[in-house]
């Protein structure tokens, strides 16, 4: 993999952490439950770290970093908030959402982390595979305790 190949796939990444910081961050503004919110604050915050670790990164190989998220990012986030106006925007929804946008961060991480990237790039880029990774099924784990919520009331 060439210099150039390893910035753009960590700009790809830088991405991917954007549209996950934005879409938690849309989705905290949308839930009713306080512990959510909370979750989503934290869960964003985690993403922005992400961006500026792989954004240090691209300038050491010196590539100029993404400062943004992706077109498709912005097109979900614009997804999300049609549906939850659509549904009032429920808890359950918010994190149905969420989850999508984490099984995206996932494959795209699993994608850059099969690459052949610089030793400790890829150390990097596994060790962030690994946090979404936890961010996905606390997630799911989440939207799965709200849905049985919402059934037994």
């Amino acid at each position: 993999m060439d210099n150039q190949d390893v910035i753009d796939e960590l700009n790809t990444l830088i991405e991917t952490s954007k549209d996950g910081e934005y879409g938690f961050l849309s989705c905290a503004e949308h839930v009713r439950s306080a512990s959510l919110r909370e979750v989503f604050a934290q869960r964003a915050a985690d993403c922005r770290q992400a961006s500026a670790e792989l954004q240090q990164l691209v300038r050491q190989h010196g590539g100029k970093p993404e400062d943004d998220g992706s077109t498709a990012g912005a097109l979900h986030r614009g997804w999300v908030a049609v549906k939850s106006t659509l549904t009032g925007y429920s808890d359950v929804a918010m994190l149905e959402e969420c989850e999508r946008g984490e099984d995206a961060a996932v494959a795209r991480y699993r994608k850059a982390a099969q690459k052949e990237l610089p030793s400790g790039t890829l150390d990097v880029v596994q060790r962030q595979l690994a946090g979404v990774l936890r961010n996905h099924d606390q997630i799911r784990l989440l939207r799965d305790q709200a849905r049985n919520s919402a059934s037994s009331t």
